[in-house]
C-alpha cells in the first residue's frame, strides 16, 4: 500500500513540475507567435547568391 503513495506522490510532483515549465514558457513568449514561422520561408525577401550571379 505504501508504494501507490509512494508512486502518487511521485507523478504529481513530476506533474507539478512540467505545470511550472509549461507556465514558464507561456510568460516567457515561448508561443506568441506560433503563425508566422511556418510561413516565414515563402515570403523571402532577400536574393540569395545564386540569384545574383545569373
Amino acid at each position: 500500500m505504501s508504494v501507490i503513495f509512494l508512486l502518487i506522490s511521485a507523478s504529481t510532483l513530476v506533474a507539478g513540475i512540467f505545470l511550472v515549465a509549461f507556465l514558464w514558457a507561456v510568460r516567457s513568449g515561448q508561443y506568441d507567435d506560433d503563425r508566422s514561422p511556418a510561413v516565414r520561408i515563402l515570403s523571402d525577401d532577400t536574393p540569395t547568391e545564386a540569384t545574383e550571379n545569373k
